[in-house]
């Protein structure tokens, strides 16, 4: 099995800043793309950022230039640094992998249990 465990939510004022990391564990073979996503109350669930294995970065345009997202192949870890937090950063926020496991062909994408955030006006 493959679990993501995700770390580094909680409560910010406005302007403030929080790290988010999400570790892969379980029979990995190799990781390919990693991402972060959120979910705000009554909204959709929305892309905020991805990763892919070389370094390629992708953000929302809601968050550029504000978010960072990296990773640690060693690791298996993927982060997210948002600074400059608004109060409509405000929603649970997912980290997903596309992962190859032992033995298999195929990648297949794994989704963490998600962490709150909230920023406070």
């Amino acid at each position: 099995q493959v679990q993501l465990v995700e770390s580094g939510g909680g409560l910010v004022q406005a302007g403030g800043s929080l790290r988010l990391s999400c570790a892969a564990s379980g029979t990995i073979f190799s990781i390919n793309a990693m991402g972060w996503y959120r979910q705000a109350p009554g909204k959709q669930r929305e892309l905020v950022a991805t990763i892919t294995s070389g370094g390629s970065t992708n953000y929302a345009d809601s968050v550029k230039g504000r978010f960072t997202i990296s990773r640690d192949n060693a690791k298996n870890t993927v982060y997210l640094q948002m600074n400059t937090l608004k109060p409509e950063d405000t929603a649970v926020y997912y980290c997903n992998t596309d992962v190859k496991k032992v033995y298999s062909a195929t990648y297949l994408r794994y989704w963490g249990q998600g962490t709150q955030v909230t920023v406070s006006s």
